[in-house]
């Protein structure tokens, strides 16, 4: 049978799975689906361009069930948690879209699709794409935390020792939260700030007009 593109992705997924971005080669991921590394090469050229195609399937978990209809910062905290699960569902799933600057068509439809809910709300077009890459910058580097504290698995045991201040106990109830929780919290940090930003752009169209 012909090795396709589309299984190539999976099988990497897989690899990914077992044994970690770091473990994750061309060679090992031929031998895995039983091809030489050429076989894999014919449709990447290189690891990086496996790596974005990862990504992005990755990213179609985002959009491949339509948000609800709702208000704009419900429907973009909905977009970011959907990412957060689909990164978490892989091993090293946030560091894989980390390090990629993907423009394939999974993450090219997301990326329309939030800036769409930001114009359609008010928000200027120049400024919604900074928006959501501040978004992004939160929900990847959040998710990336979360997998090394998985990973690691001891943080607490880690701060065992550490003198019982202040800052000590704010940072261990940090760690010891529910991760769910405390990127909901981040995350509305973030949208109270766009709240305000699309407050201001709409007083300055007002005063225009």
């Amino acid at each position: 049978m012909q090795l396709k593109r589309a299984d190539v992705v999976t099988g990497a997924l897989a690899l990914l799975d077992t044994d970690g971005l770091d473990g994750l080669t061309m060679r090992k991921l031929g031998a895995r689906l039983g091809v030489q590394a050429g076989g894999i090469y014919w449709h990447f050229k290189n690891k990086e361009a496996l790596l974005g195609a990862m990504a992005d399937r990755i990213a179609g978990q985002v959009i491949e069930t339509p948000l609800a209809p709702g208000p704009w910062d419900a429907r973009l905290a909905e977009i970011a948690h959907r990412l957060r699960r689909a990164m978490l569902a892989h091993r090293d799933g946030a560091r894989v879209v980390a390090g990629t600057y993907v423009v394939e068509p999974n993450t090219v439809r997301g990326g329309e699709q939030a800036v769409r809910i930001l114009t359609d709300a008010g928000f200027p077009l120049d400024r919604a794409g900074w928006v959501i890459f501040a978004a992004l910058y939160y929900v990847v580097g959040h998710t990336i935390e979360e997998q090394a504290q998985l990973a690691a698995g001891d943080w607490e045991q880690r701060g065992a020792g550490l003198p019982d201040t202040e800052p000590h106990r704010a940072l261990s109830g940090v760690i010891e939260a529910d991760p769910e929780e405390r990127f909901a919290y981040g995350l509305e940090l973030l949208l109270d700030g766009v709240r305000v930003r699309l407050a201001a752009a709409q007083a300055q169209r007002t005063e225009r007009t």
